[in-house]
């Protein structure tokens, strides 16, 4: 009989403190809260990456935050996920998105990196593109040239106070993946407005 195959749910974000609560850790404070749900926490580390393992919907799954920094998360993914024998196509990443408004989601799968330097490392990484994508919107800075400091800023005070239910939203739409398999869980997050 076939072993059932483990999945992967990976957060990105940057290590660290002062980055804790920022923009670009959403994907971090997702898989938190995905674990806190679950009843684990990211008490295991291996080749650069924190993770657990947790059941959700009778599934063998991995909830995993590379601790490599931002734009090298390719590389604890593309080792744990070999380790553990995980298809890339298994993997779900959450990740900030500038290109959508702040608190909404988009599911995407086989798609480029949108100018995404951590989901570009983890493209060049496994050398494929078909992993299974959270967008989590963070909003675009009004200023062009302020990207990094929007991405790296803290949430404003308007934000702060929808982020539980944004990060919510974010676990909801992965527990869909897992329940209801991507196509399904495209069908109802990305139509909602």
């Amino acid at each position: 009989m076939a072993q059932p195959r483990c999945k992967m749910i990976a957060g990105l974000g940057n290590p660290g403190q002062s980055y804790s609560r920022t923009r670009h850790n959403i994907g971090f404070l997702v898989v938190e809260a995905i674990a806190e749900k679950a009843g684990v926490d990211f008490n295991k580390t291996r080749f650069d990456a924190a993770f657990s393992r947790a059941r959700i919907h009778g599934q063998d799954v991995f909830l995993v935050k590379p601790l490599s920094f931002m734009n090298r998360s390719g590389f604890p993914l593309q080792k744990l996920s070999a380790y553990f024998k995980i298809s890339f196509p298994d993997i779900i990443v959450v990740h900030d998105d500038m290109d959508l408004p702040f608190g909404t989601l988009k599911i995407v799968q086989n798609r480029g990196a949108g100018g995404h330097n951590g989901v570009r490392s983890i493209m060049d990484a496994f050398g494929r593109k078909d992993c299974v994508r959270v967008r989590v919107g963070v909003g675009h800075p009004d200023e062009h040239g302020q990207v990094t400091g929007h991405v790296l800023g803290r949430f404003a005070p308007e934000e702060q106070a929808a982020l539980n239910d944004t990060v919510t939203t974010a676990v909801n739409a992965c527990s869909l993946i897992l329940s209801k398999g991507v196509v399904q869980a495209m069908n109802q997050v990305n139509t909602r407005r």
